[in-house]
């Protein structure tokens, strides 16, 4: 019987905000592939400073192209040897499949990288999978194609699939975000229902209370937190709950070059626009995404947010930080691709689960005889 907790090798890892989801539920990052070294020592920090060891089969900067099958085996037979179940978790580059992105699909150079993932998952054979991406991928004509195909390779390879959109307000992270989630199971005896656990307002009912709308900006104003509302998805009570303004990255900011004017003309709460769109304190913030000239400010400060703030919307711990000798657009981008940590430790229980598995040293239903495919 598997009686370790599972191992994970972990894919386009950036900062590690998923794997964090991961190794807080039960789980052992073992191996971590990030190619861009701004994120990886990103990653190496942030670990560092929250006590965790370094990943047994480390750390590797390589392209995942440049990634064979065999260099992850002798890691996955070592694993398999402890008893332990060995996972796969990543999100490949998304812009190519976003609808407001490339739209390139799976010709432009990050949407094919979604293939080159599949691909290394079917020939190095784990016993699961997570595959998490954008919407624009499971909804737009082309891209599902695409979406399709990928998943046939798999079933031919013997994984029995799941799939769910969700979205991570669903978890409790104080953001509106879509994201296609596939999961994969290898073995005959997980081939029952998928149970997405741990949602706290599943099938999008956080949407369904009264928010509030827009509020004149009005610079250090103040506006009472609304009874009927649960504060949790708020982004004042993420703020104060990591305590944003004393955190180690609290005064990494962009300044405006143009003055103040922009930043004093946008009502609090005011997401219509593509761009500068200010938050509402009492309500959760629109997708952390921070590139492509996107920009958030702050709902009662005429500034943009700082990286201290984006960190608490993608609802990481208070102790979570990022480098201070890293730049801020990588700050800001690392902190937008990422998952946000309490979807990832929600999708994490979902598999463990799913595995039979309450925590690491409950003992697992699959034993290493019983990693065999379901064709």
């Amino acid at each position: 019987m598997a009686n370790e907790r599972p191992t994970i090798f972990s894919f386009f890892s950036g900062a590690g905000f998923l794997d964090l989801g991961f190794e807080e539920t039960g789980f052992e990052v073992a191996y971590v592939n990030e190619f861009h070294k701004p994120f990886l020592d990103a990653y190496q920090h942030s670990r560092a400073v929250l006590g965790h060891c370094v990943p047994r089969f480390g750390y590797d900067d390589r392209s995942i192209e440049d990634v064979a099958a065999s260099d992850l085996l002798g890691g996955i037979e070592t694993a398999h040897n402890e008893g332990r179940l060995v996972g796969f978790i990543g999100g490949p580059p998304c812009p190519d499949f976003s609808i407001g992105g490339k739209n390139r699909g799976k010709e432009g150079e990050n949407g094919k990288l979604s293939e080159v993932y599949v691909d290394l998952i079917r020939q190095a054979k784990p016993d699961f999978f997570l595959f998490e991406n954008v919407k624009g991928l499971y909804r737009t004509k082309k891209h599902r194609e695409f979406f399709e195909k990928m998943k046939a390779k798999l079933r031919r390879s013997g994984y029995l699939l799941h799939e769910r959109l969700i979205n991570s307000i669903e978890y409790g992270a104080p953001q509106d975000r879509d994201r296609i989630i596939l999961i994969g199971f290898r073995s005959r005896k997980l081939a029952k229902t998928f149970i997405w656990t741990d949602r706290e307002f599943p099938e999008r009912q956080a949407f369904e209370f009264d928010w509030p709308s827009t509020s004149p900006f009005e610079k250090g104003s103040f506006y009472p937190q609304p009874n009927s509302l649960p504060v949790e998805l708020t982004v004042q009570h993420w703020f104060n709950k990591n305590n944003v303004t004393k955190h180690p990255n609290a005064k990494h900011c962009f300044t405006p070059r143009a003055g103040l004017a922009r930043f004093l003309s946008v009502d609090e709460g005011d997401d219509s626009k593509k761009s500068y769109k200010r938050l509402h304190r009492w309500r959760y913030s629109p997708t952390a995404a921070y590139g492509n000239n996107e920009v958030h400010l702050h709902p009662y400060e005429p500034r943009r947010i700082s990286v201290a703030e984006a960190l608490a919307i993608q609802s990481l711990p208070a102790a979570f930080e990022l480098p201070s000798t890293m730049t801020l657009s990588n700050m800001f981008k690392t902190v937008g691709n990422g998952v946000p940590y309490l979807a990832g430790r929600g999708l994490a229980k979902s598999i463990l689960n799913h595995l039979g598995m309450q925590n690491e040293s409950n003992s697992g239903e699959l034993g290493p005889r019983d990693r065999q495919t379901a064709a």
